[in-house]
């Protein structure tokens, strides 16, 4: 039988692929609970949209809601593009009354992606205009819920399950890719599937982090669509011609052509029946010999289009040319203002149009290109001019067309000026659809717009503007490009001085200064003094706050963070005079950070949960990553190793990290995700989370190297460095210290210089190396005037007590350690500093002063478990078990020892199995001393926790549910004796019940034993 359209009218070689989507739909249906994204990925062509199409079919005989939405190239520039096509769609098909009904309260959002909602629904007010994030916020909310709203039972609409459709994503905004996420992991406990595709031979950086998280939080199943086979293209062409067999070489020579894409076997054959080289005759498909098969010479989607093409009527082939100018998807209105046809003349084009299987209609009145590849073979046959002035014919139709709506089409518009070289107007709807995407937070978009504002004004001969420069340099900076944000910020400056518009140049100074920071210390600072001139003369109390804070940050950096503090301190006055909370925000930000760096966690903490608290009241998500990642460490950190910590337990820590790092994931904002997960793993690490805090870390530092950032590559080297010393891979810790040592030089920073060379010091005497590390270590002497007011100075100190100790100096150990203790905050009240009071005991093992030793290691045991310090705990165990062992008070020695290898493998199980795990378990053995051989009664006594004889018969008798004064009875003691034996076996087991002695006897056999000697 004939077979009209030559499309396949089954799938081929999909049956894996669609038992998934079965599955997922039939899970669905049944589980309520569980939620699936599916991502159908291939090359273009691959069948897709074919697989999609089926999907839908299955999915909508079993009583889904179905709802689509599609991507197309010029949407990139577009925020919430699929999600405004999947609105439109679907508000198409319902009455006004159902429209109201599934949007609900969300309508009053909604409205502002689709201003034509608003004639359907002239009772609904859009909510007013709020700060960007903000409105993304509430948007992403009213997308959600009208989802939801779907899936929920509705006046005689009974519930039912909800099927998401979005297609090409690979050509998504930013925005929308942000949402696919979220929406992701908020429909898990509702019946409702989400499926995406996307071309695999277009994943770019940021569909990559979006397809990547889906993975790492198993949100999604992926399917990966392969080409077919030649025994699948065969079963194709016998499908599409039903024909029962084919020959087996024309099978040979279309697979060869295509390699299996089934887009281009459907192309080619379709080209091949045109030309008349496979034709229906006698009631049977057949073709002309092989070697006469002129079409299978064609080796591209072009050659079969262009003849294709070939058959169409004149006015046809005109009005593709104008459709393929117009973008892939294109609606009837805007073909009829730009033909000036009657409805009825191009109803009928269009139909021949699609008769030849070219376009499709999607929405009423609206169509699209059947296949991208086919609306770019049609574009790249037109000539440079040809295409300008079909694209100014474009754009003048859709002018007139959209002059009412100006801000739903902005995008199409820019784009179509942009290409019709008509400047004037390229530039005014540039701008702003550039401002447009800059406020939903879509830094590519806005790239994109910017870049065709600055050209069109290129060729105006405009004078070169500060704000265009400024705002794409920006957009530049948020995505971690570091020479062209330099390049788009330094033309701001210049433009601005050149007009000598004094804030635009104040701006400018303080942008690059900022930019700076990154990668030279002494260019930034010299960008930000002159900013704080120019701020002092300008009459302008929040300028200047926000020139004080940059400046005092740089001073922290340089050093000096006492100078930092008193101009964060001068920020904070103006901000709170003018009742300015972003102002005050950042302020709070940046002393937390400054009150770290000169050794006051205490008071950093505080600082950072005010600024979290501020951030979240004002949406503001850039400075809420900052305050998050820092606060996440503020139960201890590499990098203020010598403060006084609040308590604060680690799984606070941890949340706040990973917020901070899912927050900057989502938009791609590799910068901040950077720095995230570095300032996450820098906290990590002393908490012995060592397997997180090496993933975070070494993530950190493939960004950091991807965007070449001088400062975060050191303190990504610096964070892996000093988790492998905790971990006793000294030759590995060794190296990423080094390497951080060599990218900290050309920086110029005295605070990050000054880390890395003590974290690099400290290594090196781990190693026995001293001479290197006396040559890392800054050459200061210790004087009443040394300053010690930074965290790195302090560590560089606490790095030569260290060293003084390797060269048998304790007096010049305890000295320095002294000086430490006394400087630093918190510890006139009582505060105890773990890794000081650790030196300070081995300083005074030294001196033959054990007595004081260990009264000071008891102390820094008791914080360091208290703070839960294991990668610390473990040593002052391990120092105090030994001072016990010289002093032959084994008993105590072995507690101390035992707590010690405890707390190790406590920390080894956080460490993947493999040679890292095997080395750091190997190493910290034999740290320990030599056990002296032992008696049975001894050998008896270390297995059962220390346990005397009698304490083991108690021990046992009490796991029999025996009373204190039937234990009496049965040993021959009082019953104040059984008191006492109890007690100190709960004391050596650091119980606090009988309930855990009886466990724990039946746990280690005792009980069963009965053991007592």
């Amino acid at each position: 039988m004939l077979n009209p359209t030559i499309l396949c009218p089954i799938l081929i070689g999909r049956t894996a692929a669609i038992e998934i989507v079965d599955r997922a739909i039939s899970t669905l249906r049944t589980d309520a609970a569980t939620a699936h994204t599916v991502i159908l990925t291939g090359e273009a062509g691959i069948g897709k949209t074919r697989l999609v199409a089926e999907a839908k079919t299955r999915a909508s005989q079993q009583g889904f809601t179905v709802v689509q939405g599609q991507c197309f190239e010029s949407d990139r520039a577009l925020p919430y593009a699929p999600l405004i096509d999947l609105l439109r769609d679907f508000s198409l098909h319902c009455s006004p009354s159902e429209l109201a009904a599934a949007l609900d309260t969300t309508a009053t959002e909604l409205i502002k992606l689709i201003p034509e909602l608003g004639v359907r629904l002239p009772q609904v007010a859009t909510s007013p205009a709020i700060e960007p994030e903000q409105e993304k916020r509430r948007l992403f909310q009213a997308l959600v819920q009208l989802i939801v709203n779907l899936a929920a039972p509705r006046a005689e609409h009974p519930a039912s399950p909800v099927l998401v459709i979005i297609e090409d994503v690979q050509w998504s905004d930013d925005t929308s890719l942000e949402f696919l996420v979220h929406l992701a992991r908020r429909i898990a406990p509702r019946p409702i599937g989400l499926l995406i595709t996307c071309r695999s031979d277009e994943v770019h950086a940021r569909l990559n982090h979006c397809l990547a998280l889906l993975d790492r939080e198993r949100l999604a199943i992926e399917i990966a669509l392969a080409r077919l086979t030649p025994g699948e293209v065969e079963a194709m062409i016998r499908a599409i011609f039903n024909q029962p067999a084919v020959r087996a070489e024309f099978v040979a020579a279309i697979h060869d052509l295509t390699d299996g894409n089934p887009f281009f076997v459907e192309e080619v054959l379709k080209s091949l029946v045109t030309a008349g080289e496979i034709y229906y005759a006698n009631g049977l498909w057949t073709r002309k010999p092989l070697t006469e098969l002129h079409t299978l010479r064609a080796r591209s989607v072009q050659d079969a289009v262009q003849r294709r093409t070939q058959h169409l009527s004149e006015a046809a082939r005109r009005l593709l040319t104008l459709a393929a100018v117009a973008g892939r998807r294109f609606d009837f209105a805007l073909l009829q203002r730009v033909t000036q046809s009657a409805e009825p003349d191009l109803l009928a084009l269009i139909k021949e149009l699609i008769a030849a299987q070219l376009v499709a209609e999607t929405l009423p009145d609206q169509f699209a290109f059947r296949h991208a590849l086919t609306r770019q073979a049609i574009y790249m046959e037109l000539l440079s001019r040809e295409r300008r002035a079909l694209h100014h014919t474009v754009f003048e139709a859709m002018e007139q067309l959209y002059a009412d709506e100006t801000e739903a089409h902005l995008a199409d518009l820019a784009y179509q000026a942009y290409a019709a070289e008509a400047w004037e107007k390229a530039l005014a709807h540039a701008q702003r659809a550039g401002e447009k995407a800059q406020a939903l937070d879509a830094p590519h978009a806005a790239i994109e717009h910017f870049t065709h504002a600055l050209e069109a004004i290129q060729h105006l001969a405009y004078a070169p503007p500060h704000a265009l420069y400024r705002a794409r340099g920006l957009a530049y900076q948020a995505l971690g490009e570091f020479d062209a944000a330099h390049d788009d910020l330094a033309q701001a400056l210049a433009a601005a001085q050149a007009s000598d518009e004094q804030t635009a140049a104040w701006q400018g100074l303080l942008d690059l200064g900022f930019l700076w920071t990154g990668h030279d210390y002494v260019r930034a600072g010299d960008y930000l003094q002159r900013a704080l001139a120019v701020a002092r003369t300008l009459g302008d109390p929040a300028s200047l706050g926000h020139t004080l804070n940059r400046i005092g940050n740089w001073h922290m950096l340089a050093g000096q963070p006492l100078v930092g503090r008193a101009a964060h301190a001068e920020a904070l006055t103006i901000f709170e005079t003018m009742q300015d909370l972003p102002g005050l925000a950042a302020t709070l930000d940046l002393l937390g950070i400054t009150s770290y760096a000169a050794g006051d966690a205490i008071a950093g903490a505080q600082h950072y949960e005010q600024a979290v608290a501020l951030f979240r009241q004002l949406n503001d998500r850039q400075g809420l990553i900052s305050s998050l990642a820092s606060w996440s460490a503020r139960g201890g950190t590499y990098i203020c190793m010598t403060s006084v910590y609040p308590v604060t337990r680690l799984l606070d820590c941890r949340r706040a990290g990973e917020e901070a790092i899912q927050l900057a994931h989502q938009p791609g904002w590799r910068p901040a995700e950077s720095n995230a997960l570095i300032f996450v793993a820098l906290g990590l690490g002393p908490r012995g989370d060592f397997a997180r805090a090496l993933d975070t870390a070494q993530a950190g530092l493939v960004i950091a190297d991807e965007l070449e950032h001088g400062v975060f590559r050191v303190t990504a080297h610096m964070a892996i460095g000093a988790i492998q010393r905790d971990l006793l891979a000294l030759t590995s810790s060794r190296q990423h210290l080094e390497a951080a040592y060599e990218l900290a030089q050309p920086i110029g920073s005295a605070f990050i210089g000054d880390g890395v060379a003590a974290h690099l010091a400290l290594t090196c005497l781990a190693q026995a190396e001293t001479a290197r590390a006396e040559q890392v270590l800054p050459a200061v002497a210790l004087t009443e005037e040394t300053l010690l007011q930074t965290e790195p100075q302090r560590l560089v100190w606490l790095a030569r007590a260290e060293m003084a100790l390797a060269q048998h100096q304790p007096e010049v150990a305890m000295i320095i350690v002294d000086r430490l203790i006394a400087s630093a905050p918190h510890t006139s009240e009582g505060g105890v500093i773990p890794i000081l009071w650790l030196t300070r005991a081995r300083s005074l093992t030294q001196l033959d002063r054990a007595g004081e030793a260990e009264q000071i290691l008891i102390a820094a045991r008791a914080t360091a478990t208290a703070q839960d310090w294991p990668s610390l705990q473990w040593h002052i165990q391990l120092t105090l078990g030994q001072l016990y062992h010289s002093q032959r008070r084994h008993a105590e020695a072995e507690r101390e020892l035992s707590g010690a290898r405890v707390v190790i493998q406590r920390l080894a199980d956080n460490v993947p199995e493999g040679e890292l795990r095997e080395n750091f378990v190997h190493s910290a053995s034999a740290l320990f001393p030599t056990p002296p051989t032992l008696t049975p009664r001894q050998t008896a006594k270390q297995k059962f926790g220390g346990l005397t004889g009698r304490e083991r018969e108690v021990a046992a008798r009490v796991a029999q549910g025996k009373s204190n004064r039937a234990l009496a009875d049965e040993l021959f003691v009082t019953e104040r004796t059984i008191e006492k034996h109890i007690e100190s076996i709960l004391s050596k087991l650091e119980f606090s019940s009988r309930a855990q002695i009886a466990v724990w006897a039946v746990e280690t056999g005792l009980a069963v034993r009965g053991q007592a000697g």
